[in-house]
């Protein structure tokens, strides 16, 4: 039996592990943090194709449990008005209808999965060497241990150190010009309807809030301008924070403001990342998938989605192809153009105008930009076309 290790223990990597589990492969995953996580956790909304990639390996269900469901996205401007109300996904069906959770919680649900099925799952492990011989290559961590595989996965995310390792020349991810805020109230939006996610089209930043069943308020904005330093992400309060963001929507006549102002000390801010152009994605024995290979800014919510994806058709390639060189090739092939589309998108919706705004502790400017959401992962409306279906359904093999 072919022996993979992941390198990542996230979204990707635990995806991954169940598809090529699935597939019949020895699998093992390594993962760099340990159990409990580092912060409050941003959320994000799997689209109709992420759910559709977690049924071919038989975790929609568990994470269906976990999360809520998101039929509707409506769009307001700065006045309040309603641009737009359009279903999304594809609500009819319980397992397909996009589904809003915490990133550590898909994370986390998908682990536990992982371990109900027999698969290792090592927390601690962080890598920091790589070797490759003629007939298997070994991962070696900060702890004095190793593995040995027939193949490499890295699943390590926008800052991979698996990709260093691979491409060791490649720039690393670029800044796409966006800071990105999430946060949690329990104090509700006037009329919050349910199942639905509202887009704000402000005068000064791109805003989105949806209610939970059990009545929080999780919203994000994105703000154009300079990236945050880490000495400003480390030093400043999420009341300083609050206080930052309310000057940029105040101005409009929407919940925007009211909600920030609601939140407490559950906020976090970090920078919006793309990959640098031509980056490598294999070698002869490692693979990227999720953010290492693929990471977008956050404008079409489907940097989950597409990861899930990947775990997917990577399990297939390697099922069906006569060898790893081959099965690499093939999974790059269906994956890099669908996955760079995204990050044009993206950049996209990311760019455009600005407005200043203050920086927190220090009066000097910020900005920010409009949204622009994706109704379905495939960009052709608010269903999943027909070509991904076939790609994802599992006893399809791969063209």
């Amino acid at each position: 039996m072919t022996a993979i290790q992941i390198i990542g223990g996230g979204v990707a990597g635990t995806a991954a592990a169940l598809a090529l589990h699935k597939a019949g492969f020895g699998v093992a995953v390594h993962e760099a943090h340990p159990d409990t996580g580092a912060d409050i956790g941003a959320f994000l909304t799997l689209a109709s194709n992420g759910m559709r990639a977690l049924a071919e390996v038989d975790a929609a269900e568990a994470v269906a449990a976990v999360g809520f469901p998101v039929t509707t996205m409506s769009v307001l401007d700065a006045t309040g008005a309603e641009l737009a109300t359009v279903p999304l996904g594809e609500p009819e069906h319980r397992l397909t209808r996009y589904r809003c959770l915490r990133r550590a919680e898909l994370a986390a649900t998908l682990r536990a999965e992982a371990v109900r099925r027999g698969i290792t799952v090592r927390h601690g492990a962080r890598l920091t060497a790589v070797t490759e011989s003629a007939t298997d290559i070994t991962a070696h961590f900060a702890d004095g241990t190793s593995v040995t595989g027939d193949l490499l996965v890295g699943a390590d995310g926008t800052h991979s150190a698996v990709r260093a390792w691979l491409d060791p020349a490649a720039a690393g991810p670029e800044y796409a010009g966006q800071r990105v805020f999430y946060g949690y109230s329990t104090v509700a939006p006037p009329a919050p309807a349910p199942e639905r996610i509202t887009m704000v089209r402000g005068s000064a930043t791109a805003f989105g809030y949806l209610r939970s069943p059990a009545g929080e308020t999780c919203w994000f904005a994105r703000v154009t301008g300079p990236a945050a330093s880490t000495e400003e992400v480390a030093g400043t309060s999420p009341a300083q924070w609050r206080e930052w963001l309310r000057p940029l929507l105040s101005p409009d006549d929407t919940p925007a403001a009211r909600i920030v102002a609601t939140t407490d000390d559950r906020l976090m801010v970090t920078n919006a990342l793309q990959p640098a152009p031509g980056r490598r994605w294999r070698g002869r024995r490692a693979v990227l998938i999720g953010d290492a290979a693929h990471a977008a800014s956050p404008a079409t919510g489907q940097g989950a989605s597409m990861a899930l994806e990947d775990a997917v058709v990577l399990a297939k390639a390697l099922r069906d192809a006569p060898g790893p060189a081959e099965a690499l090739a093939r999974y790059e092939h269906v994956r890099r153009p669908r996955t760079e589309r995204n990050i044009a998108t993206s950049a996209r919706l990311t760019a455009g105008p600005t407005s200043a705004g203050p920086r927190p502790g220090s009066g000097r400017p910020g900005a920010d930009q409009p949204p622009g959401p994706q109704a379905s992962g495939a960009g052709r409306g608010s269903r999943v076309d027909e070509e991904l279906l076939r790609l994802l359904a599992w006893d399809t093999p791969l063209p």
